[in-house]
């Protein structure tokens, strides 16, 4: 586990010493609400080392003693595929003290195949059956103390929202211990035999794990020897032997269940909730519904948090009340000219970056987590991505796309933010690059908009027509060449349920921590750059370095240059300069068009670059920049000569 420490200091600052559990469990079982129950308020949310996946760590109390508990991302097998089971899978090959497995007591039999992995490992165990509230009301009874004795582990049900059980899972993880071992086919029994003569006692339970070929965590520290003999294992296989090994799983798994659960008349379930769910489901009204849903999503974030609350907390607050103070303050207990400006000038650390962190971002970042967790806790999200599965295809991705692309059209830093969902590095890559080039956010596509209604039909449709050209060829290009596998979809469908306000709320703070420790110091950071910059005179020079280009292959006028510059600063800045220079008469039909599309393709803003820097790192940012700058320049510079050829003036 990764910065683990042997103790932990209380309230009282008494260091009480502490062992480590993981919470394990496939996505929407519970496994955050549940970590919250065990852990209180004692929360620290980090990213995994080497990665940017999140996991989240506290102190709770555990069978009489203060523990570290972890909560790890969601994974449906050990037989990692998506970054997020990497670092689970890591997580529990790395000697933790205690696994507790969070399943859904609704579909046991598709959970007690992951039970069964981890059983393998050889680390004590502890079967959490979550959500049990829901499958009494469905009229489903699970026998515990036969499926304890089937699996040689402790086995609780809990309701984690409302904190049933709870107890007896703090107690039950002093009784944890290995679960029984998975009985293999022959072929795969054979080749692990041959495998576990190499592997440590301790580390044998990783063999199944290299045989079934996975290539990160559970193979580090091992001699390569190890490796070689794995890889040599699988290819003797005619078919794969991590499916072979999971279709062996599912089986025992099926069998467990059948043994110990039984079936009666259902009571207290929602009907209406249970229709609507199956409506979600349908082309129709699914589509409608879904329609409806990105509507409201698109409204609450991209229009009442990104438009209207940005607009007060910017015109009313900051630029009203709390920058003018600030800038009297300053300005009275500083003498300094320079350290004035380096806090309250153009490229303020107070003026531009605070503002934009709390004026810009808050509102957007607190509309959109609050979105998010209503989404996720009524279970309607994993309806959403099954149901435009196919649409998403069309641009190389799957269903869960919809969700970053569809917050880009509100705002795009926060729309980085959320491809943390999708389940391999190649999809995060696209849906950057994507939200990056052709998918402008609601401030700037307003001023579009208004270019467009003050120009001719043509130009608009030349505008559009670009545009989506841009998103189904780009992304058509990428899922080709930019490396990786695409990751199989598969997604648990939960029932529709109406969220619980003291478990979003929680959720929401925890998420908002978040944003101000990890994201507000790079706008610090990055204004502290900028001023740099404006004190050097290089962004005068690369201002001055663009005309030419502007001029030339674009056939724009000469200040257009500032209106990219300043598109890259904020981008609706950049639109409302041109749109400026079309209200004063300074472009031609030809001219708007180009202008359009070129700042619709252009640089995304700094807060947007800023977040595609933290969440893919120096050499994907800066790819990411260079690409969508050279791919902007070239399509105008060709849509100018095209419509010069047509003989649009």
């Amino acid at each position: 586990m990764p910065d683990r420490q042997d103790s932990a200091c209380d309230q009282d600052g008494k260091c009480l010493l502490r062992r480590s559990i993981i919470l394990v469990g496939q996505p929407n079982v519970g496994k955050s609400a549940l970590f919250n129950a065990l852990t209180g308020r004692y929360v620290a949310v980090s990213n995994y080392p080497g990665t940017t996946v999140d996991f989240a760590r506290g102190v709770g109390q555990a069978a009489g003693e203060a523990a570290e508990i972890v909560d790890s991302p969601g994974i449906g097998s050990l037989c990692a595929l998506s970054d997020e089971e990497k670092v689970t899978q890591a997580l529990v090959t790395g000697a933790p003290d205690v696994i507790v497995q969070v399943a859904d007591a609704k579909n046991l039999g598709r959970h007690l195949a992951l039970t069964l992995e981890l059983s393998d490992l050889g680390t004590p165990l502890v079967l959490c059956l979550n959500m049990s509230d829901e499958a009494l009301a469905r009229g489903m009874s699970v026998d515990r103390q036969r499926l304890s004795q089937l699996l040689g582990i402790p086995v609780v049900e809990t309701v984690a929202i409302t904190r049933e059980g709870i107890e007896e899972l703090r107690n039950a993880i002093g009784q944890a211990k290995p679960g029984i071992k998975t009985d293999y086919p022959p072929e795969i029994a054979r080749a692990l035999s041959q495998l576990k003569t190499l592997l440590p006692e301790p580390r044998q339970g990783l063999a199944p794990l290299l045989l079934a070929g996975s290539d990160d965590a559970p193979g580090s520290g091992l001699d390569p020897e190890i490796h070689d003999a794995a890889r040599t294992l699988r290819r003797r296989f005619v078919r794969p032997p991590a499916r072979v090994m999971m279709e062996s799983r599912q089986e025992q798994a099926a069998r467990l269940a059948a043994e110990v659960l039984s079936q009666g008349p259902g009571h207290g379930s929602n009907p209406w909730l249970e229709r609507i769910g199956i409506w979600t489901l349908r082309p129709w009204p699914g589509y409608l519904l879904a329609c409806l849903a990105l509507y409201g999503l698109y409204s609450f974030v991209g229009v009442f948090g990104a438009q209207i609350a940005v607009e007060f907390m910017e015109e009313w607050v900051f630029a009203s009340y709390v920058n003018p103070a600030v800038t009297q303050a300053v300005r009275w207990l500083i003498p300094f000219p320079i350290a004035q400006e380096l806090l309250v000038g153009p490229y303020g650390l107070f003026t531009m970056a605070l503002t934009y962190a709390f004026a810009l971002i808050l509102p957007i970042v607190s509309t959109f987590f609050l979105a998010l967790g209503l989404l996720e806790d009524s279970g309607y999200l994993p309806r959403l991505s099954v149901l435009l599965d196919r649409l998403f295809r069309l641009i190389g991705l799957n269903g869960k796309a919809v969700f970053p692309m569809i917050l880009g059209l509100g705002c795009g830093t926060m729309a980085i933010l959320t491809a943390r969902i999708l389940d391999t590095r190649k999809e995060r890559l696209m849906v950057s690059f994507l939200l990056a080039l052709a998918v402008p956010c609601s401030a700037q596509l307003g001023v579009i908009l208004a270019m467009a209604a003050a120009a001719s039909a043509w130009t608009a449709m030349v505008w559009l027509s670009v545009i989506i050209a841009s998103l189904l060829a780009t992304g058509a290009l990428g899922s080709r060449l930019i490396p990786g596998s695409p990751a199989p979809f598969v997604l648990e469908i939960p029932p529709l349920r109406l969220p619980r306000p003291g478990n979003l709320g929680r959720k929401v703070w925890a998420r908002l921590k978040w944003y101000l420790g990890e994201v507000v110091p790079l706008f610090v950071y990055a204004t502290a750059i900028l001023f740099v910059l404006d004190k050097l005179g290089w962004l005068e020079q690369v201002n001055r370095a663009m005309r030419p280009l502007v001029t030339g292959w674009l056939g724009l006028p000469e200040q257009s240059a500032q209106a990219f510059l300043l598109g890259f600063l904020r981008r609706d800045y950049g639109a409302a300069g041109f749109f400026q220079m079309q209200r004063q008469g300074l472009l031609s039909e030809r001219q708007i068009a180009v202008a359009m599309v070129a700042i619709t393709l252009f640089l995304p803003c700094v807060a947007q670059w800023l977040m595609t820097l933290k969440e893919r790192g120096w050499k994907s940012a800066l790819t990411i920049g260079g690409l969508v700058t050279a791919y902007a320049l070239a399509v105008s510079s060709l849509l100018n000569a095209a419509l010069l050829w047509l003989g649009w003036s």
